[in-house]
This record gives C-alpha cells, structure tokens and sequence, in this order.
C-alpha cells in the first residue's frame, strides 16, 4: 500500500485532535474528488513498518482523539490488507482512542458478499472502527456546510451502536 500523507494535529477529518492518514489508491473516481491524485495505487510513499511506527507515536499523546482513515480508499481490498494491522494495533495499544474511516463505498457495500470492496478482511476492519463516513461524493449533492462529509447523500454511521442494535444509526456528534 501507498499513501499520500500522515497529518498530525488533524481537526477536520473527525471528531477532537485526530492523527490521519490518507491511503492511495481508490477504483470509485467520483466526479470532484478533491484529491484525484489518490486514485492512483502508487501515489506517494510507500506504507511500511516505519510509517506504522511513526503512526503509533503520533497517537500517543492524551490531547490525541484517534486515529482517521481515509484517502484515495481505505476500503479497497488491498487498503484493507494493509490497514488492518495498523487498526488492531490501534485498538490494542490505545483502547480509548476512536477510529473513523471515510469510503465510497456504501455500509451496505461492504455487508454485501460479492461486492468490489468486500473481502477476507471488511467484517473485522469494521468491527475495529467505531465511525465510518460512508458513500461516494456526489457532486450534484455537495454541499460545504454539512460536518465532516462534502454531500448529503453520505452519512456518518456510528458503528458502536450499529453493532449493537442491528440496525444502521448515524452518529450524533457526542
């Protein structure tokens, strides 16, 4: 896996002060994409166990809410390979620490067996995660004043109670 950047002190891309990665590679290629260079699986640098390391030493901090994937496309299979183990890191060495992810790809997508963005690794990835900001930016939807998505159509799924009631329910912002 690639990825274009690591942003430390992170405020936009989730809740509180967050530390985001933004991962290459993405097959959706929405019309506006504000970063169309991640499409490409090779953009950037790559993912190794130094960037994991230095993702880790990023987290550490108290003042630090958790960790944001995002890019290009966490979801797409080979992301999910390379992501998972960062994800269970995460959870293992800072358990109060939240984990959102920003994809394309619908909920009912990554659910859905046979779908592009399912594989081995989707079902547990997601059961890590605790705020998934679903769904393909639409530009005929776009709208700047919603919090932490560019259209309307895509919805911040709180995964914690989704997993709880069975039933998919959107983050309220506490």
């Amino acid at each position: 896996m690639y990825y274009g950047e690591i942003k430390n002190y992170d405020i936009a891309n989730g809740s509180g002060v967050r530390v985001s990665l933004f991962v290459s590679g993405c097959t959706n290629h929405c019309e506006g994409c504000f970063q169309p260079q991640t499409w490409d699986f090779t953009f950037g640098k790559p993912y190794t166990a130094e960037t994991e390391n230095e993702i880790m030493e990023m987290l550490a901090p108290g003042y630090i809410n958790g960790l944001t994937l995002l890019g290009g496309e966490p979801l797409e299979p080979d992301n999910q390979r390379a992501l998972l183990p960062l994800v269970k890191r995460t959870k293992e060495k800072y358990p109060d620490k939240n984990i959102w992810v920003f994809s394309g790809f619908t909920y009912d997508e990554m659910k859905t067996e046979g779908s592009r963005c399912r594989c081995e690794c989707t079902d547990e990835l997601l059961a890590l995660c605790d705020v998934l900001v679903d769904g393909r930016f639409v530009l005929a939807q776009k709208d700047i004043s919603l919090r932490f998505r560019g259209s309307s159509n895509q919805r911040l799924i709180d995964l914690n109670k989704t997993r709880e009631t069975g039933t998919v329910t959107l983050w309220n912002g506490i």
